[in-house]
C-alpha cells in the first residue's frame, strides 16, 4: 500500500502508526487526522506520521487504506463525512469496541464499491492520549475482524496482512458474536472497576480509606481511569449485551452476599472454584 489514513491520533490511532512505521509497511506513507491541533503535533515529533491532513476529505483522498480510530459514537460522522472522498478500491476499517452499530452505520453511509471491515484490537491501557501511544502495544494481542459482505477477498487480505505486520494475531468474528464477548470480558470489568471507584471514594471514610488502599484496590480501580467518552460511548452502542452481563454478575455477586452473611463454608470452595479458573485461564487451559 502506497498510503494509509488514520482519523484519530489517541492512544489506539497513535500506536497504529507508530506500530506500522517499525513493520514491514514502512515505505507506505502513514497521514494522520485529529481535530485537536497538539495532538497533531505530538503525532509528527514523535514521527508517528509522515503528514497530517486540514480536514477529513484531504487525509482520506488517494488513501489505500483508511483506519478510523474515534469513539464509536464518532464513526458515523466521521464515515458520512469520508465516502465521497475515498477512492474506488479504499479499505476502511476502524478500531472501536463495539461491532453491531459500526457495521450498520458502514452499510448506510459507505458506497457498496468501499470495502468495510470491522476491527477492533483487543489491547490497550487505562490511560489515553498521543502521549502514552506504543509501537508495541499490539505485539500478540488478538486482533477482531468483521467483514461486511460487500468487503473482497483481496480487502480482507489486505488488511489481515497488515495485522500481522504490526505483531497481532486476526481473528474473524461475528458483529453480533463480538458485542456479545466483548460486553462479559471487557465492557462488564469498564463499569465493575468504576462502581467499586465510586463505591468506595463517595463513602464518608474515604478519606481514612485511602490511606489504607494499597495493590488491591489499584488493581481493581485501575480500568476506572479509561477515558470517559470512550466507555461512555461504548455503553450506548452495546446497551443490551452490557445489561444482561451486568444482570448476570449481580446475581453471581447476591450469591456471595448471602454466603459471606451465614458464614458458610461454601465460600471457601467457590472462592476456590474461582480461582482455580482464573488459573486455568492464565495456563490457556480454556475448553
Amino acid at each position: 500500500m502506497k498510503r494509509i489514513a488514520i482519523i484519530g491520533l489517541g492512544l489506539i490511532g497513535g500506536s497504529l502508526a507508530m506500530a506500522l512505521k517499525e513493520s514491514k509497511a514502512r515505505g507506505t506513507e502513514i497521514v494522520g487526522f485529529s481535530r485537536s491541533a497538539k495532538t497533531v503535533a505530538a503525532a509528527k515529533k514523535c514521527g508517528a506520521i509522515d503528514r497530517s491532513a486540514k480536514n477529513l476529505a484531504s487525509a482520506v483522498s488517494g488513501a489505500d487504506m483508511v483506519v478510523i480510530a474515534t469513539p464509536v459514537m464518532a464513526t458515523r460522522e466521521v464515515l458520512a463525512s469520508i465516502a465521497e472522498h475515498l477512492s474506488p478500491d479504499c479499505v476502511v476499517t476502524d478500531t472501536g469496541s463495539t461491532k453491531v452499530q459500526v457495521m450498520q452505520w458502514a452499510g448506510q453511509y459507505l458506497s457498496p464499491k468501499i470495502s468495510f471491515i470491522g476491527g477492533h484490537p483487543m489491547a490497550g491501557k487505562e490511560t489515553s492520549g498521543i502521549g502514552e501511544a506504543d509501537a508495541g502495544l499490539f505485539k500478540g494481542c488478538v486482533y477482531c475482524l468483521t467483514p461486511s459482505y460487500r468487503a473482497t477477498p483481496q480487502a480482507v487480505r489486505k488488511l489481515k496482512k497488515l495485522v500481522e505486520s504490526i505483531g497481532a494475531k486476526p481473528f474473524f468474528i461475528d458483529a453480533e458474536a463480538h458485542d456479545n464477548l466483548v460486553a462479559g470480558v471487557s465492557h462488564l470489568p469498564m463499569l465493575l472497576s468504576a462502581a467499586f471507584v465510586t463505591a468506595t471514594t463517595k463513602s464518608r471514610l474515604w478519606p481514612d480509606m485511602a490511606k489504607l488502599a494499597a495493590g488491591g484496590y489499584r488493581d481493581l480501580s485501575r480500568l476506572a481511569s479509561g477515558n470517559p467518552e470512550i466507555n461512555r460511548d461504548i455503553c450506548l452502542t452495546n446497551q443490551q449485551k452490557i445489561v444482561d452481563w451486568l444482570d448476570r454478575y449481580i446475581e453471581v455477586l447476591k450469591g456471595y452476599r448471602q454466603l459471606v452473611a451465614e458464614d458458610c463454608d461454601e465460600l471457601a470452595e467457590m472462592l476456590a472454584q474461582a480461582r482455580e479458573a482464573r488459573d486455568k485461564w492464565l495456563r490457556g487451559e480454556v475448553p
